[in-house]
């Protein structure tokens, strides 16, 4: 009976030991282990670096329309957009158009 018991506890042991290995290889070299880890890391701080620049676009963008707004027009603004979006000149201004 104790040989018997001995034996079982061996076997539950070696079992124990292969599911152990088992993990710790699928956490090392596994498609989830730590390789996909630091895969996610790079991934996160290049996704971060674009959001700051998406802010800052953001930001900039707002800026301009403000300065379009309905209660107060920037006048420097007006001219531009007239001259670039709709092709407006003023009379005694020289236009060269030039082939892209």
């Amino acid at each position: 009976m104790r040989l018997r018991l001995k034996r079982f506890d061996y076997l539950v042991t070696i079992g124990c030991l292969a599911l152990l290995s088992y993990f710790a290889w699928y956490a090392e070299k596994g498609p989830r282990g730590y390789g996909f880890l630091e895969q996610l890391r790079a991934e996160a701080v290049q996704l971060e670096n674009d959001l700051s620049s998406d802010e800052a676009e953001m930001k900039r963008l707002e800026a301009k329309v403000s300065l379009m707004r309905p209660e107060r027009v920037d006048p420097d603004m007006l001219e531009e957009l007239a001259r670039t979006e709709l092709e407006l000149s003023r009379r005694n201004e020289l236009i060269v158009r030039l082939d892209d």
